[in-house]
């Protein structure tokens, strides 16, 4: 059993220390109930900012936050680093690395993970963005691949490695481009003068008719304008059908060869076995308007495991920090209204637009009220959104001086390899040797 002090009031146990998480326990702060918060790491990350720690431009301190921190003002909470395995619904009961705990109330948090679709020479391949580590690894990587480029007397091994393919053309991808595209034009070539950087390409691989579908038509045009600003070669209606480590084939017959293929092509759903089957929807976890899983009466799903049907958003809400946010925050209210004994309040979706950056004053935005914006304007309120959601007083000041630094001086001072990148083959190889 997980060692949790014994308590008269109502047991919430909450699984993932994401956005929807923290906000939920933050709300929860002034209730009596007792809070055990699980996650498989001691930090929160805020993800919107993972691609600047794998380009170079943060450390990942500067964008993690240690949870015990963030939340120790709550009274009767507990947190434990554990992995939940599964949950018994009937039992009210969930399963964890470091054993079992029984909940009045539970709530997934648990986000979303990479979706490959199925196509396991990728998975195996290429590099993910969705954690800290991974961010940590591409950086290692393809500074690796730079350093070996300057050693190489093969030309074609030379230009594979300083080629980067990026799959999705979605905020991950199209920032992840264009802050390649900055190193591309302004740093690199200093820091390799031996390397002729007219023989590197970056390609960002789209498989629909335009990038940033979440966004505007203009956004999307935009976006393609300044990424060709950064030489970025953008190609929709293409597809990755497999990737060896060294080529990419595309579904139009062509091939890539590059060393890296980053994926932000698409997530899915990441949650702990035992779950209602009619409680699974294409890898997320259906709920009512106010985020209770179909088929139970005391479990609760938020953010981006969740999908909620509504009129205005027959697939579910995007999904978004904001979403996350907003409905950890309802459902803090909701159980206040429960222990009290009232109706909960339905989740209504505030929509406050979406951004997306592709470099140097280059930014999207789509805003409520149908305002489009682009360029210098919205460059700098991107900046400003993603400054003050930051966790902690500490990473926006790092955050903020670290892009003064950037901006003045052209430069992304963390081009450092800290620990080298291994592929998951060369691994297996060297310890069987």
């Amino acid at each position: 059993m997980v060692r949790i002090p014994k308590s008269d009031n109502p047991r919430i146990v909450i699984i993932g220390g994401g956005f929807a998480g923290i906000k939920l326990v933050k709300k929860l702060k002034n209730l009596p109930v007792q809070i055990v918060l699980f996650d498989r790491n001691n930090y929160h990350t805020f993800q919107p900012l993972l691609y600047q720690v794998a380009t170079a431009g943060l450390e990942p301190d500067s964008i993690a936050d240690p949870l015990r921190k963030q939340l120790e003002p709550v009274k009767n909470f507990f947190f434990r680093m554990a992995e939940v395995y599964s949950v018994d619904p009937l039992a009210n009961t969930i399963k964890t690395e470091i054993g079992e705990l029984s909940y009045d109330y539970l709530v997934i948090a648990t986000g979303s993970k990479t979706n490959y679709f199925g196509n396991e020479s990728i998975m195996d391949h290429a590099f993910p963005l969705k954690q800290i580590p991974q961010a940590l690894d591409l950086r290692s990587h393809i500074l690796q691949n730079f350093e070996s480029a300057t050693i190489s007397e093969n030309d074609k091994e030379k230009a594979s490695r300083m080629n980067i393919a990026i799959v999705g053309g979605g905020p991950t991808g199209v920032e992840v481009a264009g802050a390649l595209g900055e190193l591309k034009k302004s740093i690199l070539p200093k820091d390799y003068p031996e390397l002729d950087f007219k023989n590197m390409n970056i390609t960002l691989l789209e498989g629909t008719s335009r990038l940033l579908n979440g966004m505007s038509e203009s956004a999307s045009n935009r976006a393609i304008k300044y990424l060709k600003k950064f030489d970025v070669h953008v190609k929709l209606n293409t597809l990755v059908t497999s990737y060896d480590g060294h080529s990419a084939q595309l579904n139009n017959g062509e091939t890539i060869e590059t060393h890296t293929l980053i994926w932000a092509a698409g997530v899915q759903g990441n949650y702990p076995l035992g779950l209602p089957e009619e409680s699974i929807v294409k890898s997320r976890l259906k709920v009512d308007r106010t985020n209770k899983l179909i088929g139970s009466e005391n479990i609760y799903a938020i953010g981006d495991i969740a999908t909620m049907t509504t009129e205005e958003y027959p697939n579910g809400h995007p999904m978004l920090a904001q979403v996350a946010i907003q409905q950890g925050r309802l459902l803090a209210e909701n159980f206040k209204r429960l222990l009290h004994g009232k109706e909960p309040k339905l989740f209504e979706y505030n929509d406050k637009g979406s951004m997306a950056t592709i470099g140097r004053n280059k930014a999207v935005a789509d805003l409520p009220g149908n305002i489009r914006l682009g360029g210098l304007i919205a460059w700098l309120l991107w900046m400003f959104v993603h400054l003050i959601s930051i966790i902690g007083f500490r990473n926006k000041i790092i955050v903020f001086s670290n892009w003064v630094w950037n901006y003045f001086t052209y430069d992304k001072g963390t081009r450092l390899i800290i620990r080298r990148f291994v592929p998951k083959k060369q691994k297996l190889k060297n310890e069987a040797v």
